[in-house]
């Protein structure tokens, strides 16, 4: 697999976001391309403790018991969303592409970046997990807008 924590990989990862235009279109869902770096970018500042989200105790246990099957497979489309990560809004195309390449680029100075040990939703994270969930949620989205 892939690592976020890896410069080149990292820098792939950055070179499809640099694909995508304010005319790019999903293949599936709702969102719009500005709304999806927007999202990306809210649950990539989770890793690094600047969005703190709540979580209730059946969606903690929830996240819990489904957290080996989600970080071991690639993600659904059309999958649910928690309501902290839907935006609706529309947002600066190039401030929000910045932004969210800017905060992804910072996992390639290693794991020391990420603050948050304890997801909210999915429990104890290791380096490992941050990994898996992060490259795969990526991945996921950009996949959404074909590139």
């Amino acid at each position: 697999m892939s690592s976020i924590y890896s410069k080149a990989d990292n820098d792939a990862i950055i070179s499809r976001i640099n694909q995508l235009t304010p005319e790019s279109k999903a293949l599936w869902g709702k969102m719009t391309v500005d709304q999806m770096f927007k999202h990306c970018n809210e649950a990539i500042i989770v890793a690094f403790g600047e969005n703190k989200i709540k979580v209730n105790f059946f969606f903690r246990l929830l996240g819990r018991l489904l957290k080996n099957k989600v970080f071991n497979n690639e993600f659904q489309k059309n999958s649910p969303t928690a309501k902290e990560f839907i935006f609706t809004e529309h947002y600066d195309f190039e401030t929000a592409q910045k932004e969210f390449i800017r905060n992804f680029s910072r996992f390639a100075e290693g794991p020391g970046t990420i603050k948050l040990k304890v997801h909210p939703f999915w429990g104890p994270m290791s380096e490992e997990d941050w990994n898996k969930l992060m490259w795969n949620h990526i991945d996921h989205h950009l996949r959404q807008f074909g590139v």
